[in-house]
């Protein structure tokens, strides 16, 4: 059997998501969330082609609030979902690629609003997975420095 060695990532990471147009957004790693969330504006939910789709739009530079991506895709699932504050909502999941360092995998992502949060995604357990370890004294370990 071979191992793999695990990566070590720290609370805060820079990610992209680019089927979203997202090539360097800020995340916090957060172990207590099951599934990653996204902050997002203006959901509308739609049919194409006999499927469930959603567009929104996200602020992927939370310094740069004119900065603005119009996203859309396949709802892959509806959740109900616990924040942090104890409030369970309805919340629509979708599947995309994420990159992290060097590696990419499809990760699920919630869609919500987090306004009132200090980042605009969290980055959950599932996501997180068996291929990455947390050191919340570090930040940035994972981030491919050009």
């Amino acid at each position: 059997m071979v191992s793999k060695e695990k990566t070590i990532i720290g609370r805060l990471e820079s990610i992209a998501l680019p089927e979203l147009g997202i090539d360097d957004m800020q995340v916090r790693v957060d172990t207590g969330a099951k599934t990653s969330s996204l902050h997002v504006d203006n959901i509308v939910k739609y049919m194409q082609n006999g499927k469930p789709w959603v567009k929104f739009d996200i602020h992927p530079d939370i310094h740069n609030v004119e900065k603005l991506i119009s996203c859309k895709a396949v709802i892959s699932d509806i959740r109900k979902i616990k924040s942090s504050n104890g409030t369970a909502e309805q919340r629509y999941v979708i599947e995309t690629p994420m990159t992290l360092g060097k590696e990419t995998w499809p990760i699920e992502i919630t869609l919500t609003d987090r306004t009132d949060m200090n980042y605009l995604m969290l980055f959950g357990r599932e996501a997180i997975g068996k291929r990455l370890l947390v050191d919340p004294s570090k930040v940035f370990l994972a981030t491919t420095k050009s």
